[in-house]
Formats: C-alpha cells, structure tokens, sequence
C-alpha cells in the first residue's frame, strides 16, 4: 500500500500551492471544520489548513498571549507572527471561528498579520434563532471571499462542490473502517496522516482519487487468508485535535501494545457521518450541516455522545481515552458527561488526560496509559 502521498502530505501540499498560486489562485488559511470548505471553493479560494500543532513557537507566542492558554491557539499565532508555517505564507486571507474565548481574541491580534474573517458561531445548536444566524453569517462570509476571490459564487459551483465533499467524506469514512480492522497493517499515525492530509489538498479531486486507490489496496490486501488478526486494546481517542508534532498520546498507547482504531475528535472522524444535503436551497443545506458539527463549543452538545455510541459499534471500541489540552475549558468541562455516559451508557472504561505539547510528563503519561490499558484487557 502507496502512503507516500498521505505521509508526505506537507510536500505535495506546498507544490500543489506553489502552482496554484502561480496561476493566479487565491489561498484562504483555515484552523477549523467549521470553515465551509463547499463555499470557500465555489468562490475560486484553495483553503488550506494551518500550523498550530507542534511546540517550537509557543515560547514566542506567549511573548503576546497568555501562558495559560492552550497549546493549539499558542502554536498557532506563534507560527504566524514568525513566518515559520509555509501555509500561512501561502495564505492571502485566513477564515477564522468563534469556537472558544482564547481563540477569538487571539485572531484580534492576527488580523493585523493578513486579512481575516472571523465566523461568529452560535453557542447552540437548539431551535431556529440559531440556524437563522449561522445561516446569515454563512453569506457575511461569501461577501468577504468574493471580495477577495473576484469571483461570484453561483449555485451551481457551490452544487458541485456539495457532491465532491459529500463522496470524499463518505470514501474516508469507509476507508477508515477498513484501516482499523483486525488484519489492516496500518498503524493509528497512518490513519491520522490520511484524515490530517484531506484539509491540506489543494486538489480535491486528486485527493478523491487517492483516497480511493488505497481504499481499494486495502479491500485486496484484507482478501489475503495468510492475514492474523491484530492482538490487544481496542482505543478510541476522543477530545482534542491532533496531528503530526502533537500525537504523544497516540504514540504512548500503541507502544504499549494497544491500537488506537478510530480519532473522534476534528482532526479525525468528527463530522464524516454528516454530509451536505444535495437537495434545495445549498446555502441552507450548508449552514444546517456545519451548525451539526457536535463540537464542545456547543451547549448543549448530545451529538457528540450519539457519534460516540456509533463509533464505538462501528469501530469495536474496547475502551475509550479522552484527551484535553491544558487550557481547553470546554471540553475539559464536557470530560465529566463523556465519563458517566461511557461508564454507565456504554459500559466501557474511560480515560481522561489532560496535557500539552510538550514532552515533560510523557514518562507520567505512560504509566496512566499502561495501567488504563491492562485495566481494559
């Protein structure tokens, strides 16, 4: 099986940058699956996901920002006021999001950097008044991108760019089912390189495309009768977003002879199962699937304990370790909920950790993980 393209997805991405740009594209940098990946496209703008999951500029953010906040939003504008994320470089304008109070105030001091719009999300997802707003923010954002794109959103651009992330999202779904069973060779790092490198293709299509070569490697390699199933813990990690620099969690718990087979979290599996309704008005379509993402930020926040349920029938989840960053107080708060509903609703054994980026606590991390994964044999 080809991995290469996922693996070395930060190459193929700046080339395929590099070329866009060449040939006169525009480059929105985005931080969250809230950005509307349909809309942004439909107006001619390549969005591209941004650093922020890797330690090293931290020390010069907190030159601005609170020590206290949590790693992701630190790493983030650290990358940004040095210049060191090559995606940021390539941006020429960044689409942002209200999903927490740190993050909000930090894009105040980014948008001094590069042209920013920053999305103003409801805190819930109960009744029309918020569809109504979201749905009014959605075309705030049209007029920004338009603005900068000089290209007007039709829906017939924003129809096809539906479809193609609608079958994207069901492929990697379907894919990543058949990366977790029992006899699939590849590792949880494999799987997070596939899943982190569809927010950073500039293609879609070519991602389509790859998703569905190994997807069909796969489906030949599991016809094999010589194949033994896998032994150990069956992990779902929840919480958090991680990615390449910031996977110690992941990392600890397959060393220790477990297998982490599916990422609930937005850097994983959160929102897969969610498309876009190709039918009717597609602005509306698109503000009442995003509004769904069930993301902590959300009060209250019940599609993230059915997403779960599912995941865990689906993937055959053994146990369950939920990891939040220092400083992440929403879903530092929603931990204790996860914990009774995985204990008494799912009945299985649950985890919570709470770190950052750095390495110091990795050896304290490893005994909570080792003694958490015997517990669950």
């Amino acid at each position: 099986m080809n991995l290469k393209p996922f693996i070395s997805f930060s190459e193929y991405s700046l080339a395929e940058l590099e070329e866009w740009k060449d040939n006169g594209g525009k480059v929105a940098g985005v931080y969250c699956i809230y950005a509307p990946t349909e809309l942004i496209r439909a107006a001619g703008i390549a969005p591209v996901s941004l650093c922020g999951k890797k330690q090293a500029p931290i020390k010069e953010a907190e030159r601005e920002l609170p020590a206290s906040l949590c790693p992701l939003i630190k790493s983030s504008y650290g990358y940004a006021v040095t210049d060191t994320c090559p995606f940021f470089g390539f941006s020429d304008i960044i689409i942002a999001e209200t999903t927490c109070d740190g993050k909000k105030k930090m894009y105040e001091l980014m948008e001094a950097i590069k042209p920013l719009h920053l999305m103003q999300l409801p805190h819930t997802q109960k009744g029309d008044a918020p569809f109504k707003y979201w749905l009014a923010g959605l075309h705030e954002l049209e007029e920004f991108l338009v603005q900068h794109s000089g290209i007007e959103i039709t829906e017939q651009a924003l129809n096809a760019e539906i479809i193609l992330q609608n079958k994207i999202r069901k492929e990697l779904y379907e894919l990543m089912i058949l990366c977790a069973d029992r006899r699939s060779p590849l590792t949880a790092r494999d799987m997070l390189a596939v899943q982190e490198s569809k927010s950073f293709s500039v293609n879609p299509e070519n991602y389509l495309t790859k998703l569905q070569v190994l997807r069909s490697e796969m489906n030949e390699y599991l016809l094999r009768t010589d194949l033994e199933e896998k032994q150990g813990v069956r992990i779902m990690l929840t919480g958090c977003p991680v990615g390449k620099g910031s996977e110690k969690a992941i990392t600890i718990t397959e060393e220790l002879g477990a297998h982490v087979v599916c990422m609930e979290n937005c850097s994983g599996l959160k929102g897969l199962t969610l498309p876009v309704d190709e039918t009717g008005d597609p602005y509306e379509a698109i503000a009442r699937r995003y509004l769904q993402v069930p993301c902590s930020c959300m009060s209250p926040n019940p599609g993230r304990m059915d997403s779960i349920k599912d995941m865990v029938k689906t993937f055959e989840v053994d146990a369950i370790i939920d990891l939040t960053w220092l400083g992440c107080h929403t879903y530092n708060a929603e931990s204790t909920v996860l914990r009774n509903f995985v204990e008494q609703e799912l009945e299985i054994p649950f985890l919570h950790i709470e770190t950052d980026y750095s390495e110091s606590d990795i050896e304290q991390l490893r005994t909570r993980i080792e003694a958490f994964v015997e517990l669950a044999e």
